[in-house]
């Protein structure tokens, strides 16, 4: 069953709106508002029904909703209904009526209302009731899709197979009851069409917006119309990982793309190695939908190779979600309240401020579950200030709501944000955590009897990795929480001895290093910061996962080279002298191994001796000469390394000893290819070879078209050794109009404190 009950009188409405389009074929003239005269929509024109009997002349279509759940339909019901049925009939407005319902109709019934109605004059009658409405959901896909909130009012293993079933609850699980209370914004159908035309999008928006919210629609979408396989990822690597050339229906989900809360430039960097390995996963078949903040991608897009993957300078994949309009903002808002916690005494005492509310510059969809959510109301004053204070001061308000917690509850937020928002269910706390709850006055006990006290509210229980983990409800209550620590010392260092060390490496920064929303440690933790550090590195040195390795060291640099102050890193390399041989030889893909970032800064500070420098300016020279990298031809921080004398001593070098042998290195990149590769992918490494070249020499002409001529062989070549894309049906979710009718002198909000009586519309 679904709970169409909860839809409301204009949900409800566009339903039918829907389905008369979509199920039935007809094209409806307008639903009009609560004067309507005995008319929801109209049209004028042939039906053909289910029997086979043509229809035609004026149709009136009739809603008849009711809050109530398993309620069936009386004749009484439609005393009124009847005889605005007579009026339209004499005006010659009615020949067929539609009545369309959420309650039941029984035989019987149906019987009794064809009677009366057909007694006025009326030719044509159908009922549609609850029982077909629900079998055109569970038997349509495109519907659901165009409704997406039937997803959350019903049960999924009715509608998608077991496949589809498993990873919709892995995924999709702990959003349940947010899919209920959906609105299909102008974003989401943007959304759809990008991901129909290019296979990939990318959705930004401030905190709360609602980007989730339309990523988890495509995703269902995408389970439910194509049959996907659904992988919900959180970084670039395991995107290639997963990625899986012969399976053409995956659907990857990557949320906070670029940081979860602050720009992340090792992120960046990891999008900027696999950029052009995305247009050939969507040339076979996948499907990309992205989300991050406004403010993290508006400094992510100056870093990123969009030169590698011009999609994203598309502005039909880069959707803003914030633009709602105002029946957008407040259907979302109705959606919340009706089917959020409240009383109906509150819902009644606020119902005159909600166009206020939903018409307030500060609106976003997170106040709507706030003002759903009693917890979040229990001291709101119901006036119009106070209610507009609550908009206005959203962040403040939510940190004055933590800050108001009683311990246990704080110590559970604490254990959520150590774990980077991945808490495990049962809690099992590692040795430095127990330390942690005892000064913040829990223990393991009441921290569990808190975690379920605020699930629903600050907190929720999912199991989107396959094992169930606690997490922040939404991520603005993560950005709370540090922006409460960031203003408490004595919580700071609370939170450097609860924490990992990759916990801190991702989280703090040493220093004001003007990073958005993160924890700043001042110089008098520093050194709390080193040890945990120097044990972390020895712990490494005597496991068998040595820091030798390519991610412990990308872990350590990258904190090192975009979370710390001058001070820090000086204090720190007092303490590990021997970082700074180990980072003047990096490995190859300069724009990608972290050692030449920590190289940049600690020159930028003045804290890389010369003699380092100078190993390191002979590697990157090298690099060059052998035709493997030349991005210090085209890195202008890069160039800054080297001297005026050395750059210029490469050049020359570049052009006497590399230049007349530039054939031998494509042929050498064409000798070692391996078929399991993808050809462009495989030498999009040689390309931007070939671009530093060129940017170095392109004044020269000779040497630009030796140059041009070794760009076009390679392009050549990758032609040459193309595989043929995989023959595959064509997926697509198709166009999605509005539906919103025409304006209403009805308030939408005109049912959102009723329980119990039928409502017409």
């Amino acid at each position: 069953m679904y709970r169409l009950h909860s839809l409301g009188w204009n949900s409800f409405q566009q339903l039918c709106h829907t389905i008369t389009r979509e199920i039935l074929g007809q094209t409806v003239e307008a639903f009009l508002d609560s004067h309507d005269g005995g008319r929801d929509g109209a049209f004028t024109g042939k039906w053909r029904a289910e029997g086979g009997e043509d229809l035609c002349g004026p149709f009136v279509i009739q809603c008849k909703f009711t809050n109530r759940a398993n309620y069936y339909l009386r004749r009484s019901d439609l005393s009124d209904e009847v005889e605005k049925a007579r009026k339209l009939v004499e005006s010659g407005s009615c020949n067929s009526y539609v009545l369309m319902t959420n309650a039941g109709v029984s035989g019987t019934r149906a019987n009794e209302i064809t009677g009366d109605l057909k007694a006025v004059g009326v030719k044509y009658v159908r009922i549609l009731c609850s029982t077909w409405i629900i079998q055109q959901i569970r038997e349509n896909t495109r519907l659901r899709m165009l409704v997406p909130r039937v997803y959350g009012l019903g049960d999924l293993s009715q509608i998608l197979d077991e496949r589809a079933y498993a990873q919709a609850r892995a995924v999709l699980d702990s959003m349940r009851e947010e899919l209920a209370k959906v609105v299909v914004t102008d974003a989401y159908q943007r959304a759809v069409e990008a991901i129909d035309k290019h296979g990939f999008v990318l959705l930004i928006g401030e905190p709360a917006s609602g980007k989730t919210t339309i990523a988890s629609l495509l995703s269902m979408a995408a389970l439910d119309n194509w049959g996907s396989s659904l992988l919900k990822l959180s970084s670039p690597d395991k995107v290639e990982t997963h990625w899986n050339p012969d399976e053409p229906s995956q659907f990857f989900w990557l949320d906070d793309v670029f940081g979860v809360t602050q720009y992340d430039e090792s992120s960046v960097n990891g999008w900027n190695h696999i950029l052009p390995r995305i247009q050939p996963m969507l040339q076979r078949g996948a499907r990309i939908v992205m989300t991050s903040r406004d403010y993290i991608y508006n400094r992510a897009r100056d870093h990123l190779k969009e030169s590698a993957f011009p999609l994203l300078n598309e502005s039909q994949v880069v959707i803003d979600v914030h633009e709602l309009t105002t029946q957008e903002k407040e259907q979302i808002l109705y959606n919340h309240i009706k089917l959020g916690n409240q009383t109906r005494s509150f819902r009644t005492r606020i119902k005159p401020f909600l166009h206020d509310v939903a018409s307030h510059p500060r609106f976003i969809p997170e106040i709507a579950r706030r003002i759903g959510n009693r917890y979040f109301t229990k001291n709101l004053l119901i006036d119009s200030g106070s209610i507009s204070s609550f908009v206005e001061k959203r962040e403040e308000l939510l940190r004055d709501i933590i800050r108001g917690l009683d311990n246990d509850s704080r110590a559970a937020l604490a254990l959520i944000y150590i774990r980077n928002d991945g808490l495990e269910s049962p809690v099992r706390l590692r040795e430095t955590e127990q330390a942690t709850l005892e000064r913040l006055g829990s223990s393991l006990g009441a921290c569990g009897e808190a975690l379920l006290t605020l699930k629903g509210s600050l907190t929720r229980l999912s199991s989107e990795s396959g094992e169930p983990v606690w997490q922040f409800v939404h991520p603005t209550v993560g950005d709370a929480f540090a922006a409460i620590l960031a203003n408490n010392p004595e919580h700071i260092e609370i939170f450097i001895q609860g924490s990992e060390p990759e916990r801190l490496m991702r989280e703090v920064t040493c220093g004001n290093v003007n990073i958005e929303n993160t924890v700043v440690v001042g110089r008098a933790l520093f050194p709390q910061i080193i040890e945990k550090l120097r044990a972390w590195k020895r712990d490494r040195a005597s496991s068998t996962v040595s820091l030798s390795g390519f991610g412990e060291r990308r872990n350590l640099y990258e904190f090192l080279s975009y979370r710390c102050s001058k001070e820090f890193l000086s204090l720190f390399l007092a303490h590990d002298p021997e970082l700074l041989n180990k980072v003047c030889h990096p490995g190859l893909y300069l724009d990608a191994v972290p050692e030449v970032r920590l190289v940049k800064r600690l020159h930028e500070f003045g804290l890389l001796p010369d003699e380092q420098r100078r190993a390191f300016v002979a590697t990157v020279s090298d690099y060059a000469l052998q035709g493997d990298d030349a991005r210090v031809l085209s890195d202008d921080e890069l160039r800054n390394i080297f001297t005026e004398n050395e750059y210029d001593d490469l050049v020359d070098r570049l052009q006497v000893e590399l230049l007349p042998r530039l054939d031998g290195v494509r042929e050498m990149w064409e000798d070692n290819y391996s078929s399991s590769d993808l050809p462009e992918e495989y030498m999009q490494p040689h390309l931007d070879f070939l671009n530093s070249l060129l940017r170095e020499f392109g004044e020269d002409p000779s040497a630009a078209e030796q140059i041009e001529r070794e760009e076009d062989l390679t392009y050549q070549w990758i032609a040459e050794n193309e595989i043929d894309e995989l023959e595959r049906s064509p997926r697509q979710l198709g166009s999605i109009e509005s539906t919103y009718g025409p304006e209403t002198t009805r308030s939408i909000f005109d049912d959102i404190n009723a329980d119990e009586q039928p409502e017409t519309e």
